[in-house]
C-alpha cells in the first residue's frame, strides 16, 4: 500500500485532506503530522523521518501564513516557507517521493488586469510572497518530481480563516467595512484537498507549476456580502480602499490565476465559488 504523508495536518487543508482520508483508504496509508511531530526545518528529524517511513508522495500544507507579522519575523517566514521547502524537496527526492507544495497567489505584484498564467513574471510585494516564492524555486531546484499548486483566499470549516472572521463579526457589529479593489479567487480549502487526491491518483503526472482556485475572480467586499447573503444577515457593508484599510505588508491589487492549465492536464472540474462557499457556510450552519 502506497504511503502518502501530510506534513501542516492541523491546518485548514491538512483537515479537510484527513476529512475525505477514509475515501482513499483502501489503497493508500496516511501518515499526518504537523510542526510539532515533524518540523520541516530540521533537517535530520525530516531525513530519518524518510528513511523510515519511505512515502510515494508528500503533500506538504504546512507554512507560515500570517501576512502582516511576516513583515516583522522575516526570518521565521523564509525559515519555514524557503529553507524548509528546500529541506523537504531534498528528502523527496533522496527517497524518490512525489512532491506536492501548496504554494500562493501572493507571488504576483497583481499590477495587471488580466489573469496571471503560471509562466507569468513573479514579483511578490512582502516577506510573506517573497519567502513562498523562494520555496518553489527550492522545491524545483531540488525535486524534479514535485509538483506546486499555487492558490488563493483559502477558507473552510476548519481554523481561522476570513468566512469564519466574517460570520464572528456579522453577529457582533451593526456595519462593518471591507476593501472592494482587491481581485482574486477565494478556494474552498476542500475542494483543494479533492483536486490533491485527483492529482495523487493521475496515472500521468506531470510535474511543474498549476494554478487551482474556485472562479471567477470577486473582490473582499463581494465575497463579504456573499457571505452576508447565504447567511441572512442584516449587518451593514460598506466599501473600503486598500488606502482606507492599510496593512502591514502590501496586497496584490488583482492577483487572479488562470486556471485552465491544471484543468486540462489533470482534468479537474472547477467550481464557481459562490457554490462552494455555500457548500461551507450550510457546515458551518448545522
Amino acid at each position: 500500500m502506497k504511503k502518502i504523508v501530510v506534513l501542516g495536518s492541523n491546518g485548514q487543508l491538512g483537515n479537510c485532506i484527513r476529512k475525505i482520508a477514509p475515501d482513499f483508504e483502501h489503497d493508500y496509508e496516511f501518515i499526518f503530522t504537523d510542526s510539532d511531530i515533524l518540523d520541516i526545518t530540521n533537517e535530520d528529524q525530516i531525513n530519518d523521518f524518510f528513511y523510515n517511513n519511505k512515502p510515494e508522495f508528500c503533500i506538504n500544507a504546512s507554512a507560515y501564513t500570517a501576512v502582516d507579522l511576516a513583515e516583522k519575523e522575516e526570518e521565521k517566514a523564509f525559515s519555514i516557507n524557503a529553507e524548509g521547502v528546500g529541506v523537504l524537496a531534498q528528502a523527496c527526492s533522496d527517497f524518490k517521493t512525489i512532491l506536492i507544495h501548496v504554494s500562493t497567489d501572493y507571488v504576483f505584484d497583481g499590477e495587471t488586469n488580466l489573469c496571471y498564467s503560471e509562466d507569468d513574471f513573479t514579483n511578490p510585494q512582502g516577506v510573506y510572497g517573497r519567502s513562498k516564492l523562494k520555496g518553489e524555486d527550492l522545491a524545483l531546484e531540488r525535486n524534479s518530481e514535485t509538483i506546486i499548486l499555487r492558490t488563493s483566499w483559502l477558507y473552510s470549516e476548519f481554523n481561522n480563516n476570513f468566512v469564519k472572521t466574517m460570520l464572528h463579526l456579522f453577529s457582533q457589529k451593526d456595519e462593518l467595512g471591507i476593501v472592494a479593489d482587491q481581485f482574486g479567487q477565494p478556494t474552498n480549502a476542500n475542494d483543494l484537498a479533492e483536486t490533491i487526491m485527483n492529482i495523487v491518483e493521475s496515472p500521468n503526472k506531470k510535474f511543474g507549476i498549476y494554478h487551482f482556485s474556485n472562479y471567477p475572480e470577486t473582490t473582499w467586499f463581494d465575497f463579504a456580502k456573499k457571505i452576508a447573503d447565504f447567511t441572512n444577515s442584516s449587518i451593514k457593508l460598506k466599501s473600503l480602499t486598500s488606502e482606507e484599510y492599510p496593512t502591514a505588508a502590501k496586497r496584490p491589487k488583482r492577483s487572479t490565476m488562470c486556471l485552465d492549465k491544471i484543468e486540462e492536464t489533470y482534468q479537474i472540474e472547477l467550481k464557481h465559488w459562490e457554490n462552494s462557499l455555500e457548500e461551507c457556510i450550510e457546515i458551518l450552519s448545522t
